[in-house]
Formats: structure tokens, C-alpha cells, sequence
């Protein structure tokens, strides 16, 4: 498709509004609708495209990208679907239950949601499961700017995901007095410590750390900017349509 028609969730947002520059400013995509229900009205800059508080106009666009909130995206992702548009999901707090519903929703269209569309984060994470079946012990430490709302991040979650079955015996947590509740960090099923830092002067960054017999190996990645996101953004953009329903990870169109 040489003129992809583009529709933002979340517009009136940082991470919304950086969405709609760069479909503004990539030659194969258009930016046609822009929502966000917190509008108080005005146009996205550099466009004549008027801020909208519904997904009323949804016909004028093949493609939604989703940057709201997880109570939001509950609601707005099954119109989307019924619509047959195609949906990009960025939002975090997305569980295993809503990504079940949503395959059930998306038979007419296709959806990618990525708990993070830093490829530097996606290669990040592979790496890290790469390596991992080599190391006794895991952690992962996320920081994030401190206007994130939610802790551990679904970056975090994720590897920590695919560390787990990548693994083979990890050692158990030694700790067994608990001075302060809460100091090894949280652990899901996996149970690989995840530590999450929220603080100001950041934007995303992980680190894992790994260690086994003299030897420990820290793999890092940083997005110092939203600019950072795009460029998976846009290629998610491109790829949906070659997708068939729900698809999980940019690694999907990444092919790492």
C-alpha cells in the first residue's frame, strides 16, 4: 500500500503527538484522524487535522495506533476490530486475558501489540534470552520517567517471560530475611527479580544481569528520546497488513 491513511489514539499526549509527526513525515504513510478523549479541542501540529474526542471518523483510515491507557484501549480496540481497521497497541497494563479477548475480536483485521517499539529494546531482549541458558542467576532492572504509571513496565514482564523459558535451572533467591518488604524486588511466575526505578530526567531504560560461576554479563538499552520508538512504529505500521490477527512483539516483524 503506497499511501497508508493513519488514525492516533492518544494525540493530545507526548507519545501520541511524536506518533503523529512522524506519520506526518513519512512519504508512504497520512495522518487522517487524531483522537484523544482528554482534548480540549485544536489541531496536531505541522497539520490541519483537528483533534477529535471520539473515534467517530474511524472510516477515513486502514490503520489505528493505540498510545492510551489499558482501560482505555479495552474499550476503544474491539470498535476498532468490528470497524475492520487495523490496530498498532502501545499500551501498557494489557494482561494474557486481554490479548485473549482480542484474538477473539480481530478476525476481520490484524493487531500488533509490543510492549515496546524500541528495536535497540527488542534486540535487547533477544540477546538476553540468547544468553541466558548460560547464567544460574537473573535480574532485570527498569527505569522509566517518573509520570509512568504503572511498575514493573511490560518491557520488563516481557523478558523476563522469555528469560524464564529460556532458562534451564536458575538458583533459587537466597534471601531469607526480609528487612525491608519489598527490597528483592517483584517477581511474577518466573520468578526473576524485576526492580523498577521511576525517576525524573529518564525516559525507558533496562538493564539484565546475569551471573554464574566468577562471572556476571549486564546487558543495557536506553531510549533517551520518544524519537526512538518511530521507526518501529512506522515499520508495525507497514507490516500489519501482512499479518493474520493478533500478533504479540515486534520481534514478529522483525524476524530476530
Amino acid at each position: 500500500m503506497t499511501n497508508i491513511r493513519v488514525g492516533v489514539l492518544g494525540a493530545g499526549g507526548r507519545m501520541g503527538a511524536t506518533v503523529c509527526q512522524a506519520v506526518l513525515n513519512d512519504p508512504t504513510t497520512s495522518l487522517k484522524l487524531a483522537v484523544d478523549t482528554q482534548t480540549s479541542g485544536g489541531k496536531v501540529d505541522n497539520s490541519e487535522i483537528e483533534i477529535e474526542r471520539d473515534l467517530s471518523s474511524i472510516g477515513l483510515v486502514d490503520v489505528i495506533v493505540d498510545f492510551t491507557v489499558a482501560e482505555a484501549s479495552r474499550t476503544h480496540l474491539p470498535l476498532i476490530a468490528e470497524k475492520g481497521v487495523h490496530a498498532i497497541v502501545g499500551t501498557s497494563g494489557l494482561g494474557e486475558e486481554d490479548i485473549q479477548n482480542l484474538r477473539e475480536c480481530f478476525t476481520q483485521s490484524n493487531c500488533i501489540i509490543a510492549p515496546n517499539f524500541s528495536i535497540s529494546a527488542v534486540m535487547m531482549m533477544r540477546l538476553a534470552e540468547i544468553a541466558a541458558p548460560h547464567f544460574d542467576t537473573i535480574e532485570i532492572i527498569e527505569y522509566h520517567h517518573n509520570n509512568k504509571i504503572d511498575a514493573p513496565s511490560g518491557t520488563a514482564i516481557a523478558t523476563a517471560e522469555k528469560l524464564a523459558n529460556a532458562s534451564q535451572d536458575l538458583h533459587p533467591d537466597p534471601t531469607t530475611k526480609m528487612v525491608l518488604e519489598g527490597a528483592r524486588g517483584a517477581t511474577g511466575e518466573d520468578q526473576i527479580p524485576i526492580h523498577s526505578i521511576r525517576m525524573e530526567g529518564m525516559l525507558a531504560h533496562q538493564e539484565v544481569l546475569m551471573g554464574t560461576l566468577g562471572q556476571t554479563l549486564t546487558i543495557r538499552q536506553d531510549s533517551s528520546d520518544r524519537s526512538s520508538f518511530m521507526p518501529g512504529v512506522l515499520l508495525a505500521i507497514k507490516k500489519v497488513f501482512e499479518l493474520t490477527g493478533v500478533v504479540v512483539g515486534l520481534e514478529a516483524i522483525l524476524d530476530v
